[in-house]
């Protein structure tokens, strides 16, 4: 899957898979749908079955030049039952793997791009383009190595041609076919696959006519594993023998990538990928059986091409290690440009609608114009072997992926997936599991970077605005997270003081209402709180309600604040809310705050009376936010947050009264205003005044405001108060009953807006 020269001893050998993606999606759509992008449907002459678009590509890319050049050494490392350890493992992690990728291809309409539509099709067009990007660079990438492979094994025969003749004759070759049709690249590839047949053949046949001279007995259980020719024999572990192995048993994705090309991609998918790993595991179990027994272990160790030298007749087996190496270098380059067509359709990278274009017969012509530009340049590199392994990590990071989204889905138990092919978690927990295992044994640092790439793509996606319009499960993912949470917070007998947040309920009959307090609502919410806005919509409400109603909580949800709406039918106001309130208690995320804007006239004071008596009775606290008509909120610099006279009483306990929201929404102001707060008092004596410092100044500790400035006057509250320190807003206690004639007479006496607070109880500033 990922390296690349098919050179005999100096050469880094590996499987690349050939990722790709196919021009169109899979499976009917019905004539009352209309087609989509992922769900078009490509002429009858372009379609496949098992056979052909599945198991031969997946065949092939399994079938590869490891198999001919390094069987003999892992053996030779390993021994008997390390070399079959080493077979097992790899092919189990790829079992599981393609497992679960069956079952999620049973599941979904596959879309163009393979791995990367079912990536996105679950977890989202991100992170499905955060994978398919690198997947797509290593895809490219991987043509060139194999070429590399192929002029390896080429000059092996003829070592007097010139090399970059050969790369430039072999790039013309593969990506002449790859241009003119997948069609004709299958076609190509069931001769290869009758030259590797053929090798194995010879094979067989050597086997029959005595060429395992070596009995069982002497062939060595337990390997000694003293490394590469190469490099001087100087020992290794199992798991350096399994990094050069293991990428043999990749490139299961190769029939996937052709779903929108197949017959019955449902069928043909698990069917044909399954096949296609069994066999290749049985043949590859077989030949290192009978290579430990037709050859020494020296010669396993030094001679690359044992199994050449030990057919029946080599010319077929030379033949089946040019054909690996050309047949997986036109997987690749079949596949690459319809990841790359796939990621524009979805408007994942720059000039997306020119890649996403697509010839009459579904040959994505640009992408591969480009992705022939992107092999062409790295052929004249000469050398990509630097860079080798983190294409192998590219590969693996996307296997791990598709068992992820195989293991959420059946986590999450929506009645959305209901694959055809079901397997137990396990199986995706372990392809996943094998996967990550199989990156950092490869090469830990590669594998740190790939995932650091995948990151960074990510967060460049993420800060986009992409087409959503391709259904996923993400909603479901963190419902079912919140859910979990929620029944565990219940089981909790402890307080939630330290978890407190506002979730502030803002109901309103006209937009206009909303729109005068919307940054001030901002500000007391960001960055952890919630809005949410109840329309109350009655016979004199506008008609366009929810609309206001919606565009307001997507602007809230803009400028980073959670929000949610409703709108609800009111003939009576004070009692539709009141209901309303009642009602939200038996949800979870429940409001805890109710925020009126205080009534410039008595007209709603009855109303306003009994909707704070109800929020108390529910455990909410109450905001009741008065602007002042000229000065609004002024310059946001100065907070003042008024204390109550409580002399004699001047004591600090964790209940300090009708401070607590109070005090926390003075705060959020001034975290969100990066605004000075100043707590004042005014008292009747010297003695209560040292006394209300020493409050005071403990209440900013113990809430952890130090830099809170402490105003404790002796006097008269009514004098004092318009020659007070002005404050862009003043926050009150609310009074119990509320009275708002009072409440505007201070605002008019501050000249300022004000902020009353209430309580609910379930706060606390020094939590």
């Amino acid at each position: 899957m990922a390296d690349s020269n098919a050179a005999p001893p100096d050469a880094a050998t590996s499987n690349s898979s050939p990722d790709g993606a196919p021009p169109a999606d899979a499976g009917v759509v019905d004539t009352d749908v209309e087609p989509s992008a992922e769900s078009s449907i490509l002429p009858d002459s372009a379609k496949y079955g098992t056979f052909g678009g599945v198991f031969t590509p997946t065949l092939l890319t399994i079938l590869g030049v490891i198999m001919y050049l390094r069987t003999g050494w892992v053996v030779g490392n390993a021994g008997l039952l390390g070399g079959l350890l080493i077979i097992l493992l790899a092919f189990g992690i790829v079992t599981a793997t393609g497992l679960s990728m069956s079952s999620i291809t049973t599941n979904i309409r596959i879309g163009a791009g393979g791995a990367y539509s079912i990536i996105s099709q679950s977890l989202g067009l991100e992170v499905g383009g955060s994978v398919g990007i690198p997947l797509y660079l290593a895809q490219a990438l991987a043509v060139t190595m194999y070429i590399f492979g192929f002029r390896e094994g080429w000059l092996w025969v003829f070592p007097d041609h010139a090399a970059l003749l050969v790369d430039l004759a072999a790039f013309a070759l593969i990506f002449g076919i790859a241009y003119i049709s997948a069609s004709l690249a299958f076609r190509v590839q069931y001769a290869i696959l009758a030259i590797i047949v053929a090798s194995l053949v010879s094979v067989a046949m050597a086997a029959a006519t005595g060429s395992m001279t070596i009995p069982l007995t002497e062939v060595p259980l337990w390997g000694e594993f003293p490394g590469a020719p190469e490099d001087g024999f100087p020992g290794v572990s199992l798991w350096v023998v399994f990094a050069v192995f293991f990428p043999a048993a990749t490139g299961i994705m190769a029939g996937a990538n052709m779903s929108g090309e197949l017959e019955d991609p449902r069928t043909s998918i698990p069917l044909g990928t399954m096949s296609a790993i069994g066999l290749s595991a049985v043949i590859y179990l077989l030949l290192a059986i009978w290579l430990l027994r037709s050859a020494t272990t020296e010669e396993l160790l030094t001679n690359y091409t044992v199994m050449i030298d030990k057919a029946f007749w080599g010319p077929p087996v030379v033949a089946g290690l040019l054909g690996a190496t050309f047949s997986s270098a036109l997987a690749s380059a079949v596949g690459a440009p319809r990841i790359l067509q796939a990621l524009g359709n979805h408007d994942i990278l720059p000039q997306s609608d020119w890649m996403a274009r697509r010839t009459d017969s579904g040959e994505p012509r640009n992408a591969m114009l480009i992705t022939g530009g992107i092999v062409l340049t790295a052929l004249m590199m000469r050398d990509l072997n630097a860079i080798a392994p983190l294409i192998t990590m590219f590969f693996l990071i996307t296997y791990t992926m598709i068992n992820v989204v195989v293991f959420v889905e059946q986590t999450l138990g929506l009645v959305s997936f209901r694959p055809l092919l079901c397997v137990p978690r396990v199986v995706s927990f372990a392809g996943a599991a094998g996967c990550l295992l199989a990156m950092f044994i490869v090469n830990p640092t590669f594998g740190l970077a790939a995932l650091a790439i995948v990151l960074v793509f990510y967060g460049i996606l993420v800060r986009r605005t992409l087409d959503h319009s391709m259904a996923d499960v993400r909603s479901g993912l963190f419902v079912s997270l919140a859910e979990w949470a929620a029944k565990h917070v219940k089981d909790l007998d402890a307080r939630q003081e330290r978890a407190w947040k506002p979730n502030i309920l803002v109901p309103i009959t006209d937009a206009d209402t909303l729109r005068g307090s919307f940054l001030f609502l901002q500000d007391l919410a960001a960055p952890k709180g919630a809005v949410n806005v109840l329309g109350l919509q009655s016979e004199s409400s506008s008609s366009d309600l929810p609309d206001q109603v919606r565009d307001l909580t997507a602007a809230f949800r803009k400028q980073g604040v959670f929000a949610s709406s409703a709108v609800v039918t009111a003939h009576d106001f004070a009692n539709s809310l009141t209901a309303s309130i009642q009602t939200m208690q038996s949800a979870f995320f429940k409001p805890n705050v109710l925020f009126l804007a205080l009534p410039p006239t008595n007209e709603r004071e009855a109303d306003f009376q009994q909707l704070v008596a109800t929020a108390s009775d529910q455990q909410m606290g109450s905001l009741l936010y008065a602007p002042h008509d000229r000065v609004g909120l002024g310059q946001r610099e100065t907070i003042n947050v008024w204390i109550n006279d409580r002399s004699p009483h001047w004591r600090v306990s964790m209940d300090i009264g009708n401070l607590d929201l109070l005090l926390l929404m003075a705060y959020k102001l001034k975290r969100n205003w990066d605004a000075k707060m100043r707590l004042l008092t005014v008292v009747d004596t010297e003695e209560d005044a040292q006394a209300a410092h020493t409050f005071l100044h403990m209440i900013t500790d113990l809430a952890r405001m130090p830099n809170a400035e402490i105003v404790v006057h002796v006097g008269d509250f009514q004098a004092y108060l318009p020659n007070a320190p002005r404050g862009d807003v003043n926050v009150f206690g609310l009074m119990d009953p509320p009275r708002f004639e009072r409440m505007r007479a201070l605002v008019s006496e501050t000249r300022t807006s004000s902020l009353f607070v209430r309580d609910s109880g379930n706060e606390s500033a020094l939590a």
